[in-house]
């Protein structure tokens, strides 16, 4: 097996998912040996890297490991010959993604930072940065493997599979969430079971469900089982609905299927007690109050809580299974291709991959379920052109990627939105303002 020592870069470093992925390296360090670990952020998040990064130091010091945990703000130095660079970053802070929420909202759409106006607006703020990053892989660790969750993770995956020559895969929490409720609905091992995912990043549905390959998915959808997440409010959905759809949604989907009672408990929420932006920023500072702990030298419970929990362990076992060849099957963003062929083939979607040391190779979908197609189709379409805006500054182009969005109603509301957000977002969206300075 390989055993070559490995350098490992981590974008947003001083994140409060950071704890996780120290555990999974800990833990899989006899297979994956890394010798150099670096956690880069930028100086607006150094109060946080200076916390995370003396838990991270503890945890290994535990450990007994001879993993070195280096804290930086130097991008570059922490990218140089690295093997692994993982972006876990928020382009804006937590102001930004309450920006992202509470702007929409007040207009009457849907606030949520991976999709709609909100998430169309943290890809412009982050897909910029993104590809920055990727120059620099490119020129200081061009065998670097680039593993993404920074949402939204579909629309940054594909940025990066169009505009660079980095080797890059993007991940999400949703999949393995859906891994560890079926494992746990029939009291078996995650190696028992494989969901079958069509679909893009936050926008799939589970169309199989095979547990020791017999497939439960028509019990668990007769039984009314689903699985979700606590950063989405989990809506019941109709019965009927889901018996006639034959998949179970992600929970996401709930934004389009159910948009009005979504709406209504959004802005219920934000009166009461703010949106999710507000709520994990709470959370946020009771983890940071935990990991200053001297005594702390284990990632906490209270971790789990958190939105995003199990990113980091399905960035780990990504590493792991690139490493080693290990040729098992992850749900993961990658190109198309022709797997599913009413969408571009450079596009990027969320399918299960065979996971080789030459990357992973998506496996053809058994079925595509025809009343999902439209939705599939026009979210990708918003998708593709939200990279172009985001790229070109071009306010006719995110104007068109605005109104063609499901989740807007009309184009006068695109446009206010359009205008308001820009406004709101002008420190990070240069490319938007560059003819004022000319």
């Amino acid at each position: 097996m390989n055993k070559q020592p490995l350098k490992v870069a981590v974008i947003g470093g001083g994140s409060s998912y950071t704890p996780e992925i120290v555990e999974g390296f800990i833990k899989r360090y006899d297979e994956m040996p890394i010798r150099e670990l670096w956690l880069v952020d930028i100086e607006q998040g150094k109060h946080k890297l200076d916390i995370v990064g003396a838990l991270a130091k503890r945890m290994v010091e535990q450990s007994g490991l001879p993993i070195e945990v280096h804290l930086t703000l130097d991008r570059r130095e922490a990218i140089k010959g690295a093997d692994f660079v993982t972006t876990q970053m928020r382009v804006g802070l937590l102001e930004a993604r309450r920006r992202d929420e509470h702007i929409p909202i007040s207009h009457g759409v849907i606030g949520q930072e991976t999709t709609g106006p909100g998430g169309m607006f943290k890809a412009l703020r982050t897909v910029p940065v993104i590809l920055d990053i990727c120059k620099d892989i490119e020129e200081l660790a061009p065998n670097a493997w680039l593993l993404n969750f920074t949402n939204p993770a579909g629309i940054v995956t594909e940025a990066v599979l169009k505009h660079t020559k980095v080797k890059s895969v993007g991940l999400c929490n949703s999949p393995i969430n859906f891994y560890k409720f079926l494992a746990k609905e029939y009291g078996v091992t995650e190696r028992e079971v494989l969901p079958e995912f069509v679909g893009i990043n936050h926008l799939h549905w589970v169309t199989a469900a095979y547990v020791n390959g017999e497939d439960k998915l028509p019990e668990l959808i007769g039984q009314g089982r689903e699985y979700t997440a606590s950063n989405v409010t989990a809506l019941d959905w109709d019965a009927d609905f889901l018996s006639s759809l034959g998949a179970i949604p992600t929970y996401y989907l709930r934004y389009f299927y159910m948009t009005d009672k979504m709406l209504a408990d959004m802005t219920a929420s934000m009166e009461k007690d703010g949106t999710r932006a507000d709520i994990v920023s709470r959370v946020e500072t009771e983890l940071f109050e935990l990991y200053k702990d001297v005594h702390l030298k284990e990632k906490p419970k209270q971790l789990e809580q958190r939105g995003g929990a199990y990113y980091s362990e399905a960035a780990v076992n990504l590493m792991h299974s690139l490493y080693t060849d290990k040729r098992d099957i992850q749900t993961l963003n990658v190109k198309n291709g022709n797997i599913i062929p009413f969408l571009p083939q450079d596009a990027s979607i969320e399918v299960n991959c065979v996971v080789t040391a030459q990357g992973p190779t998506p496996i053809p979908l058994r079925t595509i379920p025809e009343h999902v197609t439209g939705l599939l189709h026009a979210v990708k379409t918003y998708e593709s052109l939200t990279i172009q805006a985001a790229i070109t500054g071009d306010r006719g182009i995110a104007l068109q990627a605005l109104v063609h969005h499901p989740l807007v109603p009309s184009v006068t509301v695109a446009k206010a939105l359009l205008e308001e957000m820009l406004e709101a977002n002008r420190a990070y969206l240069p490319n938007f303002f560059k003819n004022e300075n000319e």
